[in-house]
């Protein structure tokens, strides 16, 4: 069976599909699940990932919520990019590109990133339509800056020689191979947390062993060289933040940077003994939080939205 019809067939079925156009002209494909005219929850994976990556929370979700999930470019069914189109510039304009396909003008918005994901909605956060859209947000395992100097990947001291290896794995060329218990064992000590059940680490194995090698080395660039610290600055809807005490990709000191720089943070939650892959790792603590944002944000905004039209 092909890798597309495996996804195929694992996939919740999603209620329709459509490709919004990003700024430079590249196509990104969307998934819409759930009633159209329930809360809006859009959902932006990370690197080497794809929509499969969010298939917990689109079960856990679905039923009640209007959830958008889109493939970054080069990702999934996003066609790679042309020359020039890896850039965080790239991924906010994919995002607005989402959000202008898939919400009508006004319509609020919880948006959920994972990893690049995150970063995404940093680079995006002083972009006039992800204001417009975004009520609240949750960011999951993701960094601002500083990516290859705080990742515990390799274990060497911190340092010029741990930063520069780790900026050379970021861009590595090397093809990733077959899904096996060697790739496995070894994208677990990576990615996942201790006690990661074998189901979850096949899954994530399968979704980042997917991930067109130009791509990955093509966002690895990206990520090494990450700056977004004036994007957490720029936040300025309420913001909660997630992650996994053991996330060697991007420790916990990146979340609690992020935290404490927001100007509406809603604080930090640590989950202990999760790596990095939060939302297939602890998949109904993520949920939980992007329901619980929902409620607070989305749904009780309209509430009272439908209540003074009511009154008048």
């Amino acid at each position: 069976m092909s890798r597309l019809l495996r996804r195929a067939a694992a996939a919740p079925v999603p209620a329709d599909e459509l490709t919004a156009r990003s700024a430079d002209g590249s196509r990104i494909h969307v998934e819409l699940h759930g009633p159209e005219d329930a809360p809006a929850v859009v959902l932006a994976h990370g690197w080497t990932c794809n929509t499969r990556f969010w298939d917990a929370q689109i079960r856990g979700l679905a039923a009640d919520h209007r959830v958008i999930a889109y493939d970054q470019r080069g990702h999934g069914l996003s066609p790679e990019p042309g020359p020039g189109g890896y850039s965080t510039q790239a991924l906010a304009d994919d995002l607005e590109a989402v959000l202008a396909a898939t919400l009508a003008p006004g319509r609020r918005a919880v948006l959920a990133g994972h990893s690049m994901g995150g970063m995404t909605v940093m680079a995006a956060a002083a972009r006039p339509r992800l204001r417009e859209h975004a009520a609240a947000v949750l960011l999951c395992s993701t960094g601002s800056t500083r990516l290859a100097a705080e990742a515990l990947v390799l274990p060497f001291r911190a340092g010029a020689l741990r930063t520069r290896l780790t900026t050379a794995v970021l861009g590595a060329k090397a093809p990733l191979g077959p899904v096996n218990p060697l790739s496995k064992k070894v994208l677990k000590y990576a990615t996942m947390g201790r006690g990661s059940a074998p189901d979850r680490v096949d899954t994530c194995a399968r979704i980042v062993h997917a991930c067109p090698r130009r791509a990955r080395v093509g966002w690895g660039h990206v990520l090494a060289g990450l700056d977004l610290a004036a994007g957490v600055r720029e936040l300025r809807m309420p913001t909660a933040v997630i992650a996994g005490t053991d996330d060697r990709l991007t420790p916990p000191v990146h979340a609690r940077t992020i935290a404490a720089a927001l100007p509406v943070g809603l604080g930090l939650t640590e989950l202990t003994g999760m790596g990095h892959m939060t939302p297939v790792e602890a998949p109904e603590a993520v949920t939980a939080k992007i329901r619980e944002l929902v409620t607070r944000y989305v749904a009780a905004g309209a509430a009272a939205t439908a209540e003074k039209e009511d009154v008048a």
